[in-house]
């Protein structure tokens, strides 16, 4: 491959890119997998924090809630009645077991009824009828400029009429403080996860994309091959999801080495049919200078005859054509059948050969097909019952149908076709000892059989007493009725 700056050194690349200007570039395929790896990472790591942040909550809120529980509870146990007296002794233990480091504030109140025991008097009170008795209930309030967690408990005591209501609240800052320091440690933990997933990911999607670097250079070593290679590819073992890529790739080189091959072929072909008509050509050119008086005619004969050979190479070529075949498309082969007979009448004539034309007459003979390959096949049908015919002969085109196929036949009544040959007359340049006077190239059949096949249509000799029939049957297309195709007209 020319590497050269400046101009292009082929033409197909300076077309490439006079049309389609530079290749833009896509994201680079590791940064891809990098950002499709690091975004659910993220989002992960975004719900793991949502959802730790109110795990802590919960946890510290339950854990602080128990210390308060048994604040209450030392508190209530000690009120009493005496003498018909609510009386309480209220513990120091209880109140230490709300010490903390950020000396949250401690608040208590006991009540029998609205009735103010001991306490702070404007700390929010309950609905005792909301109060279950014995059963401490937990709030969170507003109390003094300050949010407070509230305990309460709802006792009856003997002989007391009045529920005793018995409150410990405490601000929050030990609170806050632990859950703020619990979430920055797991935000510190999810940033350190997630740094440590990326530095990990870059080298492990550098082990993950070394098949396809090996593959790269599988297909880069081939620059280095003087002679076009075309050969699957040797990769060594490859991922499932490279499997496909290799596969097409080689299907690719496939449609590449079939389109080489068939062009070395046509080349081949022509240098050696042509080798003998030229050979012709100069020697009659030789004797018309000498003034051969016939030297001008043979000149001329030699010239069709080269005409017609390339002709038929050329059609061979498409016939044969690897690549994407165009798609397909309905062809009447009774218009085709006719256009074709009128652009061969003349050699009829000439020839002294009769054409005619069979089929049921209103019937329509649709195909799904390409117009030029079935035109190619009853031209070089026809051609071949015109030049292996004898004088005063028969050519029959021929359409009739069965139940899943459309038949193409073409008829003669010359020499035919030994059976012996019935397999060899579709090889490219054999002509059989019964041609030997005619003037052919032996492709005839070859194209038709080619552009059958590349159809999908199956092509077979029927020999007959005297001829013989090439008959072609093309799969039978679907076509609407009459009537389906004039309320669609209307």
């Amino acid at each position: 491959m020319d590497r050269r700056s400046g101009p292009c050194a082929a033409s197909a690349i300076c077309s490439m890119q006079g049309k389609g200007g530079p290749r833009a570039h896509a994201i680079a395929l590791r940064t891809r997998l990098l950002a499709a790896m690091l975004g659910p990472l993220l989002g992960a790591a975004a719900i793991i924090g949502i959802g730790g942040a109110t795990l802590i909550s919960d946890v510290v809120r339950r854990t602080n809630d128990r210390v308060l529980r048994g604040a209450l509870g030392a508190i209530a146990e000690t009120v009493q009645v005496e003498r018909g007296e609510v009386t309480l002794d209220l513990p120091p233990a209880a109140f230490g077991m709300l010490e903390n480091s950020e000396r949250d504030n401690v608040y208590y109140r006991i009540a029998v009824g609205p009735d103010l025991l001991t306490g702070y008097a404007d700390l929010p009170a309950p609905d005792p009828a909301t109060l279950a008795i014995d059963q401490p209930r937990f709030r969170f309030a507003r109390f003094r400029d300050q949010d407070i967690r509230i305990a309460e408990v709802k006792r009856m005591l003997p002989r007391i009429e009045r529920p005793v209501i018995v409150q410990v609240a405490e601000t929050l800052d030990n609170r806050t403080m632990l859950i703020r320091q619990l979430i920055i440690a797991l935000l510190i933990g999810e940033v350190v996860l997630v740094g440590v997933a990326v530095l990990l990911l870059r080298p492990a999607l550098g082990w993950s994309l070394r098949p396809l670097a090996r593959l790269r250079r599988t297909v880069e070593a081939r620059d280095a091959n003087l002679r076009p290679d075309f050969s699957p590819l040797d990769a060594g073992p490859l991922p499932n999801e490279l499997e496909p890529l290799a596969t097409a790739f080689d299907h690719l080189l496939a449609q590449l080495d079939r389109a080489t091959s068939g062009v070395r072929r046509f080349t081949a072909d022509a240098s050696h049919q042509m080798r003998t008509p030229l050979a012709i050509l100069k020697v009659q050119i030789e004797l018309a200078r000498r003034g051969s008086a016939g030297a001008i005619d043979e000149i001329a004969e030699a010239v069709q005859r080269l005409e017609r050979l390339v002709t038929q190479l050329l059609a061979l070529a498409r016939a044969e054509e690897g690549g994407i075949a165009p798609p397909f498309e309905e062809v009447d082969l009774q218009e085709v059948s006719k256009a074709v007979i009128s652009r061969l009448i003349n050699q009829a004539i000439q020839a002294r050969i009769e054409l005619h034309f069979e089929a049921v007459e209103g019937e329509r003979f649709l195909v799904r097909a390409h117009r030029t390959l079935v035109f190619e096949i009853i031209a070089n049908l026809i051609d071949n019952g015109v030049r292996y015919n004898r004088p005063g002969g028969n050519v029959t085109v021929r359409l009739d149908r069965d139940d899943h196929h459309i038949l193409l036949s073409v008829r003669d009544d010359g020499p035919g076709i030994p059976p012996a040959y019935h397999k060899s007359v579709f090889e490219r340049f054999f002509r059989g000892d019964s041609a030997d006077h005619a003037d052919g190239s032996g492709l005839g059949l070859a194209i038709v059989q080619s552009a059958a096949s590349r159809m999908g249509a199956s092509i077979w000799i029927e020999t007959l007493d005297p001829g013989v029939a090439i008959i072609i049957r093309f799969p039978l297309f679907q076509q609407a009725t009459s009537d389906e195709r004039a309320a669609t007209d209307a």
